[in-house]
């Protein structure tokens, strides 16, 4: 126990540090359309985004194999109707928010309108809980086919400049590739993890070399003639970089991914760091709730007009945005209070164990 535990703790680590980078995108592009400009966070989220998504979703194919020829009922049980609830839960909490300000803009049936499409086009942040499941479907349906084949079928939807503004379609087609990856690979990425933290030096050289790489590849403009590869609403700095290229984006992806592993692989070691592991063994609270306090304090950080650095209030943004779900969550814990929020319910479980059959009495 004690060795598989430090076999896989970095995993919770690179899910922490994947969450953060994800709310800090959310936080820093919102002051950034807010305030109408940018700030240093702006080259942050620019760097990251090679990487972002990429590693998230790799880390969330990692275990799959060890659950992957369930029985179907347990299986849509644990990754169909598990975040179907969450999904269905937050976008009505959401919209709770929301509804007021859609009310004042478009009617008062624009609320149910973007409610009920939001089921076909998911809604805001809550698209990656929306997405997994499907992955989770789809690795099920083509697990007899040949590795090599399902990943190099997801690696050209990679580099496909595919941008339908449907986003089911269009994040599968870039991001499968990675959560097929972590699946498929799941024992070298873990054998990668051990053979940092057996060499340390080594480890830290190869990142120094990958975040000069990858900086280039995302700073460095690409031709005019390769607009069509530029996804729309990227982030601001470095949107249009190399890094959005075929071939470049899938590499840059892998590479970021797995510097995502050897940081977390050193972390790891390090003791006063293991609040990373806390967030990521709880990063589904981060990314269900992080949205209101994000909204909120950027809100007041503009109003109030006492900082006006737009790199700052994006820093503090996306520090509330991590803070607000950890202080829910323990606000939850200690009243008992409000545990469906981050807890399927027993109505919502849809596998369960059969109750055990009266013995017979025999007859008298």
């Amino acid at each position: 126990m004690a060795e598989t535990a430090t076999r896989i703790g970095w995993v919770d680590i690179a899910k922490g540090i994947c969450i953060i980078f994800v709310v800090m995108m959310h936080s820093t592009l919102g002051v950034g359309s807010t305030m109408g400009g940018e700030g240093f966070m702006h080259y942050v989220v620019a760097f990251a985004r090679p990487f972002r998504m990429p590693d998230f979703f790799l880390i969330s194919g990692l275990f799959l194999g060890l659950v992957i020829d369930r029985p179907w009922l347990r299986y849509v049980d644990r990754k169909v109707v598990h975040f179907l609830y969450f999904y269905v839960l937050w976008l009505t909490i959401q919209f709770v928010f929301k509804a007021p300000g859609m009310v004042a803009e478009d009617g008062a049936a624009a609320p149910l309108t973007a409610y009920l499409w939001s089921f076909i086009q998911p809604f805001g942040t809550l698209w990656f809980v929306y997405m997994l499941p499907i992955f989770f479907i789809f690795t099920r349906l083509v697990k007899t086919l040949p590795v090599w084949l399902v990943l190099g079928f997801a690696a050209v939807l990679e580099m496909l400049p595919i941008h339908t503004g449907w986003v089911l379609f269009d994040e599968f087609c870039s991001r499968y590739v990675y959560f097929f990856a972590g699946y498929a690979f799941a024992t070298r990425i873990f054998d990668l993890a051990e053979w940092v933290a057996a060499n340390r030096a080594k480890a830290l050289g190869l990142l120094g070399l990958w975040a000069v790489i990858n900086g280039i590849f995302v700073f460095t403009p690409a031709p005019a003639s390769f607009a069509i590869f530029h996804q729309p609403g990227g982030d601001a700095a470095g949107a249009a970089g190399l890094a959005v290229l075929p071939f470049i984006s899938l590499a840059l992806g892998v590479a970021g991914a797995m510097a995502i592993v050897t940081v977390s692989a050193l972390v790891a070691q390090v003791s006063w760091m293991q609040w990373l592991s806390w967030l990521g063994a709880h990063s589904i609270v981060i990314y269900l709730a992080f949205f209101l306090p994000m909204a909120v304090s950027r809100v007041i950080l503009i109003r109030t007009g006492i900082i006006t650095d737009i790199g700052t209030i994006s820093l503090l943004v996306t520090i509330a945005g991590v803070i607000g779900p950890v202080m829910l969550y323990g606000l939850i814990q200690w009243t008992g209070w409000g545990k469906f929020l981050f807890e399927r319910p027993d109505w919502a479980i849809i596998d369960r164990p059969a109750k055990p059959q009266r013995a017979a009495l025999p007859a008298e």
